[in-house]
């Protein structure tokens, strides 16, 4: 079947579990994994089929959940009676869908594919009724059992609680997931809650359309997907083996990774190819690493970008609004924040560069400071390029550095500085003769007395 004349499809995420295991305040599915709430990657891998609407089902007193998937629809369901009325309270906003797939998902999945979910929609337009995503595990406590046949086809789901002990063997698992012609939705108002658990489940769709004569299937999937968190152990495995994908990824993709269990991603750090991370790397949200940068040891960067041929650490911070030019450097215990370094400028060790600009081929000190804070407002600080800041020196924002200027080390400057000049504002230095060994003898006698 070619795209254009595949039937619409729709989607929901169930994400009303208050997941008392977290034991948080904080709704189950906002907790993140590589610094994205894990709904948040439910929903960017069903984007990826282009469902034509999405519909996020939420539990009472959940506004923080309805703020974060803005401008997405969120249908409450006033009480957890199970996830087949969950899916009737998404059905209501949805509206009519007389034709198409409808693909039911979870937000505490933050694993899954978007390849493995169009496996399973196309299940449907393959002529299935209710695709199943299955996965095979050697612990399948807690889990519903697939009964299914050699060929895929699915008898029907069995929820643990109510599964017997022959049926506790199957080692085929229901992971959940599971894609819906709109034809069987009907069948939802026929499932009732007469089972262990009390409630409406889901799963029972499965033996309706099949007592309807439609066709049902599980589809294979990798259990690593199919992951779902309910504790922040839980949460923790997901972290790990998001983050392990990631590493894979960038080695692939051409980036020199020198220890790649040691280096933490975000959900949208680029890193180019010939790109270079040292040991002990973590990236926060919006890092950009261009070709031919180097990241060294037991740095941390957010919200930054290093251009082509670019170094920064080892024990740099960079923070939000870095941008460090072609060739510039940034050594050991630099932090910046809100700062552009142009190519080739240079800041070796122990500074603070915040709301500044520095320009090319400009060299900064150890010990120098932008102190760009008043207490009251934040202040920028401009540094032109060829300009040399002497160690120590303590630059009061706001104020401008002149190209090739030069302020010597430890100065404390609260004027502009013209361009080629020399600031000075160390006092002068004084001696008092014999006056610092009668000082020294005298400290030791008195210790000696004590």
């Amino acid at each position: 079947m070619t795209a254009s004349a595949r039937p619409p499809l729709a989607a929901v995420i169930l994400a009303a579990g208050k997941g008392t295991r977290m034991k948080s305040a904080l709704p189950k599915v906002l907790h993140p994994v590589g610094g994205r709430a894990m709904i948040h990657h439910v929903l960017q891998a069903a984007a990826v089929l282009e469902p034509v609407r999405t519909i996020v089902v939420a539990g009472p007193d959940m506004p923080a959940l309805q703020h974060a998937v803005i401008p997405l629809p969120v249908a409450v369901q006033a009480v957890p009676r199970g996830t087949a009325d969950a899916l009737r309270a998404g059905l209501k906003l949805l509206g009519p869908f007389p034709h198409g797939v409808l693909l039911v998902l979870y937000g505490d999945t933050p694993l899954i594919l978007p390849e493995t979910l169009a496996r399973v929609v196309a299940a449907c337009h393959d002529g299935a009724a209710v695709a199943v995503l299955g996965f095979e595990t050697a612990r399948p406590d807690g889990y519903g059992r697939l009964r299914a046949a050699a060929d895929g086809t699915l008898e029907a789901i069995v929820e643990h609680r109510d599964a017997t002990p022959a049926e506790r063997e199957i080692r085929l698992c229901n992971s959940g997931v599971m894609a819906l012609d709109a034809a069987v939705l009907p069948l939802l108002d026929r499932i009732s809650c007469d089972n262990a658990g009390g409630e409406y489940y889901l799963t029972d769709i499965v033996a309706l359309a099949r007592s309807a004569g439609l066709s049902c299937v599980a589809v294979p999937a990798v259990a690593e997907e199919m992951t779902g968190v309910n504790s922040r152990a839980d949460l923790a495995q997901a972290e790990a083996v998001w983050q392990q994908r990631r590493r894979v990824a960038a080695l692939e993709a051409g980036v020199c990774l020198i220890a790649p269990e040691t280096v933490w991603f975000s959900h949208d750090t680029v890193l180019e190819a010939d790109a270079v991370v040292e040991p002990h790397v973590v990236f926060g949200p919006g890092v950009h690493v261009a070709a031919g940068a180097r990241v060294r040891a037991f740095s941390h960067l957010e919200g930054a970008r290093l251009e082509a041929g670019a170094a920064v650490g080892p024990f740099a911070r960079l923070r939000p609004g870095t941008r460090v030019g072609e060739g510039a450097r940034i050594g050991n215990f630099v932090e910046t924040k809100n700062t552009v370094l142009d190519a080739g400028a240079k800041a070796g060790h122990l500074s603070y560069l915040g709301d500044a600009h520095i320009g090319a081929a400009a060299n900064i000190g150890a010990g120098t400071i932008t102190c760009n804070y008043d207490g009251v407002a934040k202040h920028r600080t401009e540094i032109g390029a060829g300009a040399f800041i002497g160690s120590n020196s303590a630059l009061v924002a706001p104020v401008r550095i002149g190209a090739g200027a030069l302020v010597g080390a430890g100065s404390v400057i609260t004027r502009d500085v013209a361009p080629d000049a020399l600031a000075l504002t160390r006092p002068q230095q004084q001696e008092q003769p014999e006056t610092g060994g009668k000082l020294l003898r005298n400290r030791g006698a008195g210790k000696q007395k004590a």
